[in-house]
């Protein structure tokens, strides 16, 4: 089970919001780059980061915050936010982020999922927002009246490296994972699922573990990283059953 740090860029700076409301933020750091540093140096094997200023715009915004943390770490970069297009994929695949995420071109563009999977084996991951089960597209904004369960049964033909499972409600709330809607998309898929929203402390690691079986690969946590309530070095060694 892999334990995945996130950092949301807003403005250049990471933050974290809650429930995806942009105007409900906290600021963590000015600096990124040196957030990357440190979950790099306490044992991330990946990191996770969003341009949320990009999904709400429908293109890269934070452009230069996230070439600073691909120049300052090593460990492989996921990353979502804004990428809707089939040269906006190129380029930043091309930079060097190892896995690009693609949220509402999932939706609403399926034939660019085809083509990308099939040009970027394993480096293309779907992104599966949901309120209460229903997906929500172009930054938490819109409804789409489409169930996250059927959405990841679509796009299981399509190859993916992985669908990032996130249950809005509890996205920066610390509330413990939604383990029930976890289980649910990783039974129905064989596409490997990381989940994400609502982890705040070891046993929320520990419940997430519980769903390796289902094929459920990796928890993504924020606030409890950046508020203290999960440290990253006992939270993996509590992924690997220590």
């Amino acid at each position: 089970m892999l334990v995945i740090p996130a950092i949301d860029l807003k403005g250049g700076r990471c933050v974290r919001l809650r429930q995806g409301k942009m105007e409900e933020e906290t600021i963590y750091s000015a600096a990124p780059e040196e957030v990357a540093k440190k979950w790099e140096s306490e044992g991330a094997q990946w990191i996770h980061v969003v341009d949320l200023d990009g999904a709400v715009a429908g293109r890269p915004v934070n452009i230069e915050a996230v070439k600073k943390i691909h120049r300052e770490v090593k460990v492989p970069l996921q990353l979502g936010g804004g990428i809707r297009d089939l040269g906006t994929i190129e380029e930043w695949l091309s930079f060097g982020v190892e896995r690009v995420i693609l949220g509402t071109a999932a939706y609403e563009n399926a034939s660019l999922i085809k083509e990308v999977c099939q040009r970027y084996p394993g480096r293309i991951a779907v992104g599966i927002d949901a309120q209460e089960g229903e997906v929500m597209v172009r930054g938490w904004q819109k409804g789409t009246s489409r169930r996250a369960v059927d959405l990841a049964r679509e796009m299981e033909v399509y190859r993916l490296a992985a669908i990032i499972l996130t249950d809005i409600s509890r996205d920066g709330m610390g509330g413990g994972i939604n383990l029930d809607q976890a289980k649910e998309v990783a039974q129905a898929v064989e596409t490997p699922i990381i989940v994400a929203g609502g982890v705040a402390t070891l046993e929320d690691i520990r419940a997430a573990t519980r769903l390796a079986s289902y094929g459920v690969i990796g928890v993504i946590t924020g606030r409890a990283l950046y508020e203290g309530t999960l440290k990253l070095a006992e939270a993996i060694r509590v992924s690997k059953g220590g």
